[in-house]
């Protein structure tokens, strides 16, 4: 099993008091003529959704989405009359495979490590049975024993053995770090925590379809801008998560588990973010990760229906 994030998460204790920045939300009107290649992405573990793998394609269509997450552990227990009834499904509903979640645990001790790779060929190839392309993770920002350089040697190792098993497999692989300062400053050792350290990483392990995971949230944390994207080709990106940040705290002082959804409160410059992506020809998944409790709460309908409506509202303002 994965390390859950939203169990990291809890841990973190510090509050943010400061003031935060102002909203970006342009008063110009906006074209509606779509021109991002990217899509509208139904990540339904980010946002709450509890429908069983099999009925969340229908949710996706019924909301307006574009794509859906693949679920592997799902898909490799399909036989293949049931496989080709879903695949028929999602081309019926227009819609395309995002990117699936990692199974293994990378992040621990050898043997669970060990564990995770032996059944990564088997869920690796029922993603490419199915059509996926893309898979991605998240790298924790710090580590309670390991110093930066044991740490990132590990990394390098392991997530290289990863990435190799996934690619024979057709598999994209992304890297997401994470930019928020009151989880990298939490334990003894600090970890990857910004863009230029993950692509770090990511040039040590050299291999091919390795790239990044893109979140509006670590990006902004992080304090990065347009031309940190804008350094970037398409294919270094594997998958976009898009987020806004609650006012009235300091970008230090935010809350990896305390986020709004894209374009609630206009904290995280989503134009610039979103334009940069399409200056790059991103083509991928953008999806939502609020760590949203009254989302969350929300049933399964509203909670996709206002995922949707929140990231069409963030292309909207940017005019993508």
């Amino acid at each position: 099993m994965t390390l859950n994030r939203r169990t990291l998460l809890k841990q973190t204790l510090a509050a943010g008091v400061a003031a935060g920045s102002p909203p970006f939300f342009p008063a110009a009107a906006q074209s509606t003529t779509r021109k991002a290649p990217f899509t509208v992405d139904l990540c339904p573990g980010n946002i709450g959704v509890k429908a069983d793998p099999g009925a969340v394609i229908a949710l996706a269509h019924q909301y307006g989405f574009e794509s859906v997450q693949p679920n592997a552990d799902y898909l490799a227990k399909l036989d293949a009359v049931r496989l080709r009834e879903l695949l028929a499904e999602l081309a019926a509903n227009k819609l395309v495979w995002g990117a699936a979640g990692l199974s293994v645990e990378f992040r621990g001790d050898e043997a669970t490590f060990r564990g995770g790779m032996d059944g990564l060929p088997k869920l690796a190839a029922a993603l490419q049975d199915a059509g996926a392309k893309r898979v991605g993770t998240w790298i924790k920002p710090y580590h309670e024993s390991l110093t930066y350089s044991a740490n990132f040697k590990q990394h390098a190792v392991r997530l290289r053995e990863v990435a190799r098993v996934l690619g024979d497999h057709g598999l994209r692989f992304g890297l997401e770090y994470v930019g928020t300062r009151t989880l990298w400053t939490k334990s003894r050792h600090s970890f990857i925590h910004t863009m230029a350290e993950a692509r770090e990483l990511i040039a040590e392990i050299g291999q091919p379809d390795l790239g990044l995971v893109l979140d509006s949230w670590h990006w902004f944390t992080a304090q990065e801008t347009a031309e940190d994207i804008l350094a970037l080709k398409n294919h270094d990106v594997v998958a976009c998560d898009l987020n806004d940040a609650p006012t009235g705290i300091a970008v230090e002082d935010q809350l990896d588990n305390q986020r709004e959804l894209p374009a609630s409160t206009g904290v995280i410059n989503i134009q610039a973010f979103l334009n940069a992506l399409v200056e790059i020809g991103y083509d991928g998944p953008v999806r939502a990760e609020p760590f949203n409790k009254p989302l969350n709460a929300m049933e399964d309908g509203p909670a996709a229906e206002a995922t949707a409506k929140s990231i069409r509202k963030a292309m909207e303002i940017a005019g993508v």
